[in-house]
Order: structure tokens, then sequence, then C-alpha cells
């Protein structure tokens, strides 16, 4: 590997881009792959974790990275496009080593991970040879950022005890700093392939809101092993931070005393939606649905409609509708008048009401109302959300095309990815390339 520096600095790797020898971005490291060895063997770094278009992360081995140097990784051979599941022998060093206590040899205590650095050997391997570490804890600043304390300091990977442990405490400060930019669905993504205990420390590392977020893009096994690890006053804030259909889904497939423990934590008002969805089958429009769309007066206008679906905290799909009701504008409403399609506001002076441009052909769906009827009814009227209400005519919630789809799509739908053919970097099919080749 000519011109590669003798050591790099594996958090430092974070983010770098890919390159195929003809210069073409193939995507970005995310992690490195370590297995460690017996006896007083160096760790072995066996490949990358490499995120390639449509936020798959693949394995590239070790024995197809040509140079890691000036800000980039270069790569030959062919790219295998399998998702990238880690072996029970495998250590993720940024997901799982960052931030791990460890003691040292010279019998002066434990330190903490901060880094980690591989070198290539005269055999082209790549070893685990040093490990950056610090002696002292962590503060926070002037808004909320992390300031290190303490001692830190350049070690021999062989002067390290306890680095291929489990240990207990593990911090995730250093993982989350290295993943600060990702979405909620890139970042549910890290999660997921993580080991169960270290998924649930980084977890619990997150503020509420950002948790609730990552929590709706987990598979339901992830979703229950993490919110049954945290405490419950943490777990009942963190359903409050939830959207209420994604917060029901997930109470309902807890142990019906602990939900209803969950529940009595709550704040009454964020509790009682959540109530609501619960008493509906989850096959039926009552199951699926948001008790919180977009819900205006009749005499709101137009300005003032297209400021609320501007929120960010508002999905794309509820965004495309206003419901209009008359008061009480929260779930189950007043009366229920209509809706009005987010493009046909677009058209009207910016001063008009919005219960003068109610879409009247349209009418709404009890919760009773089966998967199919639903779909139907969005496919029919060419919508992506459609107005549930009750047989007195209140607006009680709004179901929408992605919940239909979750709905419809396997359980495991998150994890499969389909067959998948390995590709050169330039994007033909090729042969090879298993995961440790």
């Amino acid at each position: 590997m000519s011109g590669a520096p003798s050591r790099v600095f594996i958090a430092r790797m974070s983010g770098l881009a890919v390159f195929d020898p003809l210069g073409d971005q193939v995507g970005r490291v995310r992690d490195v792959v370590v297995v460690f060895r017996t006896g007083r063997l160096a760790p072995l770094v066996v490949g990358l974790v490499v995120e390639v278009p449509g936020r798959r992360r693949v394995f590239l081995p070790m024995t197809r990275v040509t140079s890691v140097d000036g800000g980039q990784v270069i790569m030959t051979g062919v790219v295998n496009m399998r998702r990238f599941e880690s072996r029970s022998t495998e250590t993720l060093v940024l997901a799982e080593l960052l931030d791990r206590s460890v003691t040292l040899r010279d019998g002066t205590g434990s330190v903490a991970v901060e880094d980690v650095a591989m070198t290539q050997q005269r055999t082209r391997d790549w070893v685990v040879s040093k490990i950056f570490v610090r002696r002292g804890g962590q503060t926070r600043g002037l808004g909320g950022r992390l300031r290190r304390r303490g001692e830190s300091f350049l070690v021999d990977a062989d002067q390290v005890i306890g680095l291929s442990l489990e240990s207990t405490g593990q911090g995730a400060a250093s993982l989350l700093a290295s993943l600060e930019s990702l979405k909620a669905a890139d970042l549910a993504d890290v999660i997921h392939d993580l080991s169960p205990k270290r998924r649930v420390e980084v977890a619990a590392a997150l503020d509420d809101e950002k948790l609730a977020d990552v929590l709706e893009e987990l598979p339901e096994d992830d979703q229950v092993e993490i919110l049954t690890q945290l405490e419950n006053e943490r777990a009942a804030d963190v359903l409050e931070a939830m959207e209420p259909d994604d917060a029901a889904d997930l109470l309902s497939e807890l142990p019906a005393e602990t939900a209803e423990h969950l529940l009595q934590l709550m704040e009454p008002e964020e509790a009682a939606p959540l109530r609501r969805l619960l008493s509906y089958d989850e096959d039926t429009a009552g199951g699926l649905m948001t008790s919180e769309p977009v819900i205006l007066a009749p005499d709101a206008t137009i300005a003032e409609a297209l400021a609320v679906v501007r929120r960010a905290d508002i999905s794309p799909a509820l965004a495309a509708s206003v419901f209009v009701c008359r008061p009480p504008l929260e779930t189950p409403t007043g009366r229920f008048l209509g809706l009005v399609h987010i493009q046909r506001m677009l058209r009207e002076p910016p001063h008009a009401a919005v219960g003068g441009i109610i879409d009247k052909d349209i009418g709404s769906l009890t919760p009773q109302a089966t998967l199919d009827e639903v779909t139907r009814f969005l496919a029919t009227y060419n919508l992506v959300s459609a107005p549930i209400a009750d047989d007195d005519g209140h607006l009680v919630g709004a179901v929408t095309v992605d919940d239909v789809l979750d709905h419809m799509l396997p359980d495991d739908w998150r994890d499969d990815d389909g067959p998948q053919d390995d590709v050169q970097p330039d994007g033909a099919p090729a042969v090879g390339g298993a995961h440790g080749s």
C-alpha cells in the first residue's frame, strides 16, 4: 500500500469518502471492523463498514483497500452490496470501543478509550497498534457541549486489559459525536447493527426527542428491548415525545401491566390519545391512525394554514392536507367539515379562509374501517392521508399512506434488502466479495 501512512486513527476515518481507482466515489466510511485474537496477538482489522447510495451499509474487506491517505480511502475490486451484519467474533470500533472503560497493565488504574490507531504490517495486514486513552471524566460546558477533563495519552494496544470484553457502564459520547449529523433513520440503522448491550447504552445516551425519533425508525423488537431497559419515568417521557400512533403501537407490544404503568406515569393529556388508539383493533383505521393531524377552524386563513404545514415536525404525508373542523380543534374535535389539499391552498389568495375551499367530494372513514377500505379510499381520491371520524361526525384522527404501507409490509421489511448482486465500483455487476473474504 504505497504512500499510505504508517498509522491511522480510526475515529478520524468516520465519514471519509471511499473512491474506486478511477476516482468515482463509492460511499463513505461509517465504522471499522476488528477481530480480537488469542494471546497477545494484536487485534486484526478485517474491513470497513461503508455507506453506499440508498443508505445501505456494506462490508469492504481491508484486502481491497489500497490507500488510506489524504482524507480519503481508495479501494479496488468489487463491492458486495448485501447489507452488513456484524458477526459474533467481530467488533465495531466506533460503535463499540469508544468510551469503553479499560485497565492499564502497568497498574495505574482504569482509563477510557478515546480513539484507536491501526497500522499496516509488512504482511499487508492492518492491526490495532495503539490506543488513545483518557484518565478522568467529562463535563458539559456552555451549549451542552462535552468538555474533557483529565490526562489523555497514547499506549500500546497490548498494554490495555479489557478492550475485547463486555464492560459495564460504557459511555456513548464519542460514538454519538461521530454520528451527530445523521438523520434519525440513519442513526436507527447504526443502532440496530449494535450488540443488544451496546444498543441500549447508546440509545440511553440520546435525549428524549432524538430517542423518540430513532425508536420510530427501529423494528418492534428493538423498540421493546430499548424501552424496557430505560427507567420507567424516562420511558414515559420518551413515549410522550413519540408520534401518538407509533407510541401506541409500541405500547401494544408490551405486557398489559407494563403498558398501563407507563400510561399512568405520562401526563394525562398525553396518555389520553394513546388510550383511545389502543382501544381500536390494529387492523382497522383506528388502529392505524395518528391522533394529531393538522386541524384548523374554518375561519383560519390560507396563510395561517401554510405556516402550520411548513413546520419541520410535521411529516410530508400529514402536511399534504389540512382538516377543517368546528372547535374544539384537538381530537376528538368538533364537527368535521372536510379537508383542504395543500395544492389548492397554493392557488388561492393568502387572506382567503380555508373553510371556503373545502373539497366537498371527500367524506371520511370510521375508526372501524378495514385496511382494505382505507387503501381503496386513499386510491380512489388520490390521497396521502384520510380523515377518520366517529359516528357523531367528530374527527378522531387521520391515516397516512406510510402508515398503511408500514402495516402491509412484512415485519422484517427494515432488515430485508431484497436480492442484491455484487457490483463493481462503477455499478457493473460482478461476482465475489463476500463479507470477510
